[in-house]
């Protein structure tokens, strides 16, 4: 005899009466307004969330706009000093100058005075470096009381030297022809032994000058760094002032004298100021 095996089917009228059973339930949730505030919480969520991205994206732009800004501004402030900081260097170095050319302007000054004759400080103002028979022009001319063959001194480093002479006269300038010039010649003493020579350029400021007419019999008496000055013979230049140093002396087979080179007392690549004298009248600051 068989037996029956019990088994659990859902049949149709039930599976009807669970599908009515969950729609009621739908449609209760929906009139009790349960889906409808699930709904506003999910897009309050989903709208929040896009605004705080927006604002993060927002206030980021915002703030490399910012820093943008910030970077141009601290450029230009950079800017602005470095501008002021080559401004301040320039005043610096521009007041250094100056002191140093009121420096120089008053050691010319205190030289001038101290002189018994009559003089003029000048200034030279241009020089032309590629001719041998060069000449340098000064600031002052015949309405100041500069005359032709007048001497011109100057002082520099500590020491007086021989510039040249004045060879023509204008208005409001002057020419000097300096000792380095091919054509110039003074009668020219050595300091030391007042042995007489004349001394002549070599038309070159970088080249040494030439004394000649030394005896060869005086040689032993001479040495290297002997200052050679003017003689003050027929009132030409002032007497003893220095002219140059010996730098070197040659002995010659067919000549009986010297040659003899010198290193000129004045540096004429930095000279700037110069002194003509009248040897003629005294100076009025020395006259009571």
């Amino acid at each position: 005899m068989s037996e029956k095996k019990n088994s659990f089917r859902f049949r149709f009228p039930e599976f009807l009466l669970i599908g009515l059973l969950l729609i009621s339930n739908v449609i209760l949730n929906f009139s009790g307004g349960g889906f409808i505030l699930n709904l506003k919480k999910i897009g309050f969520t989903a709208i929040s969330t896009v605004e705080k991205g927006v604002h993060f994206v927002t206030n980021g732009i915002a703030d490399t706009f910012n820093a943008v800004k910030e970077l141009k501004q601290l450029k230009k402030d950079y800017n602005d000093l470095v501008i002021k900081l080559e401004n301040y260097e320039k005043m610096q170095r521009s007041n250094a100058d100056i002191r140093k050319e009121n420096e120089r302007l008053k050691e010319q000054l205190d030289f001038a005075i101290s002189l018994d004759e009559k003089n003029y400080p000048a200034q030279i103002i241009s020089r032309d470096f590629d001719n041998v028979y060069t000449y340098l022009t000064i600031d002052k001319g015949s309405i100041n009381g500069i005359k032709k063959n007048m001497p011109v001194i100057a002082y520099q480093n500590g020491n007086r030297g021989l510039v040249g002479k004045v060879v023509q006269v204008g208005t409001f300038t002057s020419q000097i022809m300096p000792v380095y010039n091919l054509n110039y010649i003074v009668s020219a003493r050595i300091q030391n032994s007042r042995d007489l020579g004349l001394v002549n350029g070599t038309g070159s400021q970088d080249k040494p000058l030439l004394l000649q007419y030394i005896r060869k019999n005086v040689a032993s008496d001479l040495s290297f760094g002997d200052i050679i000055v003017t003689s003050g013979e027929n009132d030409n230049y002032l007497k003893d002032i220095p002219i140059g140093t010996i730098s070197k002396i040659t002995s010659l087979d067919y000549n009986s004298s010297l040659n003899i080179e010198l290193i000129p007392i004045i540096d004429f690549s930095r000279l700037e100021n110069v002194v003509v004298v009248n040897q003629k009248q005294l100076n009025d600051r020395k006259v009571e």
